[in-house]
């Protein structure tokens, strides 16, 4: 007779528990989506900043600390040669000691003040074929120099192009003291930062400008990965290379840390305010339920059955509801976080499966919140609902 009871109890009100299990579900696909972007966002976020440059540079003891400071690239701020360099080779070997996947990019730079037409103008030397991937947002008008031992092309800057009349395939002499170099023009940079007022040409040509073979002003790197993997990296690196400072660009590192840290607090807000909607649905929901099945409980309590049977019936079948709930949504929440990939990052969302035990975990302890109106069914009185009260 009692197991009459429980199986007439829980077949009734199947409306109500199809809009509990509809707002657990949809609750639970948003929070799912929501952890999914949260767990790649880091990485994204990283892919998206590594587009403005790189985000440390390995410099000499005196010029480290300004290069850090520095809301530009370390490279926009020379005017002339560094007045102490490093060894392009030391460099090398210690970036080839500690070589790392997250490594995207990296080369070296060696500045002059050289001489165009009697005119001064910057002349960064470096690996040519590497300015495309450390600075993926620059436009070019001409082509890229893909060899970095190219030693008879240069690019521009859009600026110095203009003050000179230069054009892909212009020819450019630049003179530093009693040496010159003859270039040819392979294509005009526009990057909308200082570096639209430099000449680049390859390592080589710079260093015998300046009378410096194989010395280098500063390296710089462009390294993915979450903020602390890329600190290790600069750690092993300043341990390797004693005689350099190894530091952040500080505009960029603060940049991607601060946006980290805003969108993480965002989605933690947006999350814990689905959590209590999603709750309240299911308070309100249960609570009428509560007192449908009132007859039924007095019926159990009148045949012997104790409150915390009858209770533990109800939150067994909550439970029930919020790992169905949670499951379905947890689903939909990787297509959702698809969406979101691709409208916000313009790419997808790698699915993270530890979403899905996460999800359902918080939908039970949401559903079962919000069945705190079963402790009305307490007090129920067996002979008030048998009178027919």
């Amino acid at each position: 007779m009692f197991s009459r009871i429980v199986w007439k109890m829980l077949r009734g009100g199947k409306g109500r528990i199809f809009v509990a299990l509809l707002a657990i579900t949809s609750g639970a696909a948003v929070t799912s989506a929501l952890l999914n972007v949260q767990f790649d966002m880091q990485r994204k976020l990283a892919e998206e900043f590594r587009t403005l440059g790189a985000n440390f540079v390995v410099a000499p003891q005196s010029g480290a600390q300004a290069a850090a400071n520095s809301g530009n690239s370390p490279s926009s701020n020379a005017s002339a040669t560094p007045p102490t360099l490093l060894g392009e080779s030391t460099i090398e070997s210690a970036l080839d000691a500690n070589r790392t996947p997250d490594v995207g990019a990296s080369a070296p730079f060696l500045f002059v003040v050289a001489r165009a037409q009697e005119t001064p103008v910057v002349v960064a030397g470096t690996w040519l074929d590497q300015l495309a991937k450390l600075n993926p947002t620059w436009k070019l008008d001409g082509q890229w120099v893909l060899s970095r031992g190219d030693q008879s092309q240069c690019l521009v800057g859009r600026n110095v192009a203009r003050q000179f009349g230069l054009a892909p395939g212009s020819p450019l002499t630049l003179a530093y003291l009693a040496r010159t170099a003859q270039l040819r023009v392979a294509g005009i940079v526009d990057s909308g930062a200082a570096e639209d007022d430099q000449v680049f040409v390859s390592l080589p040509v710079a260093q015998t400008l300046a009378a410096t073979p194989g010395s280098i002003g500063l390296w710089q790197l462009s390294v993915t990965g979450t903020s602390a993997s890329v600190g290790a990296y600069a750690a092993r690196l300043a341990a390797a290379i004693p005689a350099a400072s190894v530091r952040p660009i500080r505009a960029v590192t603060e940049a991607e840390g601060n946006l980290l840290h805003r969108t993480r607090l965002l989605i933690a807000s947006m999350v814990a305010l689905i959590l209590v909607l999603t709750a309240l649905c299911v308070l309100a929901t249960m609570a009428a339920l509560a007192m449908e099945r009132r007859e039924d409980v007095g019926l159990m309590k009148a045949l012997g059955g104790s409150i915390a049977r009858i209770v533990s019936l109800f939150l067994a079948e909550v439970g029930v509801l919020g790992a169905a709930g949670g499951l379905a949504g947890s689903a939909l929440g990787i297509a959702l976080a698809q969406w979101m990939g691709e409208r916000v990052f313009e790419t997808s969302i790698a699915p993270r499966w530890e979403t899905f035990p996460l999800t359902i975990a918080m939908m039970i302890a949401v559903a079962l919140a919000g069945a705190l109106p079963l402790r009305l069914l307490g007090k129920v009185k067996p002979a008030v609902i048998l009178r027919g009260e």
